[in-house]
């Protein structure tokens, strides 16, 4: 075999980016929601955004996701028949690949969930999204779901509206992963609880996201937070991105004076 041909072979056999960024701007106006933005995620990779309000993190979260289309550039992902660019999709095509690919942790829950319908229910319309009909089979599931979350299997009948902040935010997260996503969006999912109810939701975050292997986005003001669940970060102000790297690096030797002052605490 020729060295040309081993080299066609080793390419072949490497993973394709999940989600391909390509020069993403959305414009508001004269206004820079965020622009130019680049980057390639891996099978299995975390990054994360950071940055403080109205750097930009969140309008490029919701470009990624979706939800809002850029004005120029592209959003890549890799579909389990071939890479598609999501906003070029007919909308009907691009809902179905929302609930059956991807997934969206909201910052507030209840843009999650549905607070009319029981914890169980909330859980098993995912599955059923996915073609699951068999009532047993997904009643067990979502039993699965709630235990592995941290919530009663006796709590399976209640409306989530009588849960506690974290509880909901708890089953918004099995809600989002018991359809098996390839990628993952997360919007402060820790913002707006309590120091002790984060530490217990990050605990079960890191350890969700390790044992499926799943490839996620996370937004974040909180650099604890991107230090404990990303692998790579990206840090955004006025709509740029400014520095990016390997989390560690970014966060122990950064580089931009922006950075600086954001590692320095004297940005919140």
């Amino acid at each position: 075999m020729s060295g040309m041909d081993m080299l066609r072979d080793a390419a072949a056999l490497a993973p394709s980016p999940v989600l391909e960024c390509d020069a993403v701007t959305r414009m508001y106006g004269e206004r820079i929601g965020c622009r130019n933005v680049g980057f390639r995620l891996w099978p299995g990779e975390v990054l994360g955004i950071v940055g403080e309000s109205g750097s930009g993190k969140s309008t490029l979260l919701r470009c990624l996701a979706g939800l809002d289309a850029p004005t120029s550039g592209r959003v890549i992902f890799q579909d389990e028949d071939g890479a598609v660019d999501v906003h070029a999709l007919p909308e009907p095509r691009r809902r179905a690949l929302m609930r059956r690919a991807l997934g969206i942790v909201h910052q507030n829950p209840r843009d999650g969930l549905r607070m009319d319908v029981s914890a169980g229910g909330n859980v098993g319309e995912r599955l059923m999204d996915r073609g699951e009909r068999h009532y047993g089979r997904i009643r067990d599931v979502a039993v699965d779901w709630l235990r592995r979350v941290e919530i009663s299997p006796e709590r399976m009948d209640d409306l989530p509206r009588h849960f506690s902040g974290g509880m909901q935010q708890r089953l918004q997260i099995a809600r989002v992963l018991v359809s098996g996503p390839r990628l993952v969006f997360m919007d402060e999912p820790t913002g707006g609880l309590d120091v002790s109810v984060q530490a217990k939701l990050l605990d079960l975050l890191r350890n969700l996201v390790r044992d499926l292997d799943i490839a996620a986005v996370i937004v974040t003001h909180d650099l604890a937070v991107a230090r404990l669940l990303t692998d790579r970060l990206m840090v955004m102000k006025d709509g740029h991105v400014v520095e990016q790297g390997l989390t560690d690096q970014v966060l122990d030797d950064p580089q931009h004076a922006y950075t600086q002052l954001l590692t320095s605490a004297v940005l919140v």
